[in-house]
Order: C-alpha cells, then structure tokens, then sequence
C-alpha cells in the first residue's frame, strides 16, 4: 500500500509540493535543440528553457566532457548572444583550473561571452546561483557544483523556480557520488568517446557519448553518441557512424 495514500494529511501535503514544480519543464518557454534533427525528435524539440538540467560525468575522467556537454547546451541557449554565467568553487578551480579563453573559442564559444563568478564554498555557490536565476538579462547560467551535497530536492526547487520565473536556464555540473532526488527537468550522464582525426592526426572533433537517465517530461531514458562542431555549434551525427556503409552496418548487427 502507498504511505501517502494511508495519511490523507502525508497526501495532500505530496500534492501541495507536486504543484510547486515549475511548468518550465513542459517547455512552455520553449526549447533549446541540439541542432541534430534525430535528437531533437525525441525530446519534443529539445531542452526545457526556463529550468533546470543537471549533468554528470560517467566517470572522474569523464568530469572534463560532461563540464564541455554543459558548455555547450549553454552556448546553444546563448546563440542570439545574450551572457553565460559560469559560476563555480574555490575548491574547484584549485583542482580543476580556470576556463582557458581559446579552449572555448576551440569549441566555438566566445570567451567574451562567459563570465566566471569564483565562490568560496558550495553554500555559497547556491546562494549565487540563487541569485544569478533570478536575473533575466543572462541567457544562461553553469552552476559547477562538484559533490552537491547542500543540492537536496528543496534546494534544487528553489532554483528550478527561480529559472522558470526569470526563462534563464541552468546547467549544474554534479559529481556521480551526489545523485539524489531533485527537481531538474532533465539528468544527463556524459563520457568520452572516440573520434576520427584530422588530418596530420590532429585531434578530431569532440565526441560525446550521452545517457537521458531522467526526463520530467516523461521522455524514455536513451543513449547516443554525437559529435560537436565549433563552426555552427550544433551537434551531429558522429563522423565515424556516417563512414559506415549500410551493408557493413547489417553485418556489424548480425554479428
């Protein structure tokens, strides 16, 4: 038998909460696609602006592709030019580093346009954030949060409604050892994955293997892979999956 529905009081109050969840994550304030037709289909368009999305690296060595995954989703909410607030800890900047101007201009991002906000402690990153969704002037914002442990489902509330009522929308960066409930409209598991080079074996584009591991919008959890490209910053069906002829793609499946 459900608790809530033994304790009439336990159950309204549930309901109470339920109808405190912003209605960003519907998409009311529209969405932010990821360029990639395929995808896009099947978020109904793409992200929820306005709300709250969390990413999380597969593995510490993954932590620099989920921080790029984020980057990237805010420089796609971005792209009419407005601001991206990166917000992020002391701590954090102590182990991790600083945000290198041409790295993100490597990955199409104008570092101009990102602004860094340093912060003692992750209480005061929460504050700041807090603060930063309440401002409608920035089109969006990176919260690097690393372990989250002050980042409970109340906390979480507060900036998933800060970002519905202002339409700023939020990427927190969290470590894997702090999942717990919360009320972001979408959790993304981010890894590495291989690349073709370019010539002269020059790195080739960022690939990132992507895992939908929660959906507000009831959206079935899935994994792909794509490919970022800095020249439209739009994702892309990875290179090494369009060199695959369809008859070697059959033989491949049967095997």
């Amino acid at each position: 038998m459900n608790i809530a529905e033994s304790y009439p009081a336990l159950a309204q109050l549930k309901g109470q909460i339920a109808a405190l969840a912003p209605a960003a994550g519907t998409g009311q304030l529209g969405r932010v696609s990821f360029g990639l037709p395929a995808l896009d289909a099947r978020l109904d368009g793409g992200l929820a602006r306005g709300a709250v999305h969390e990413v999380l690296p597969e593995s510490a060595a993954d932590t620099p592709s989920a921080c790029a995954f984020a980057l990237m989703m805010a420089a796609r909410t971005a792209e009419a030019g407005g601001r991206i607030l990166w917000i992020t800890s002391e701590a954090r900047i102590r182990r991790e580093g600083v945000p290198y101007g041409p790295g993100l201009a490597e990955l199409g991002v104008a570092p101009d346009q990102v602004l860094i906000a340093t912060v003692p402690d992750e209480l005061a990153a929460l504050k700041a954030a807090g603060d930063t969704l309440r401002c409608p002037g920035l089109a969006a914002a990176l919260i690097d949060m690393g372990p989250a442990r002050r980042l409970d489902l109340t906390a979480s509330r507060r900036l998933a409604l800060a970002s519905a009522q202002s339409g700023v929308t939020a990427f927190v960066l969290r470590d894997r050892s702090s999942v717990i409930a919360s009320a972001a409209a979408s959790r993304w598991q981010v890894a590495a994955a291989p690349s073709v080079p370019l010539p002269g074996q020059a790195p080739g584009p960022v690939t990132l293997a992507l895992a939908l591991v929660r959906h507000r919008g009831g959206v079935p959890p899935f994994n792909i892979v794509v490919e970022w490209t800095h020249d439209d910053r739009s994702f892309r069906e990875p290179t090494l999956l369009r060199r695959i002829s369809a008859p070697v793609e059959r033989r491949q499946m049967v095997a």
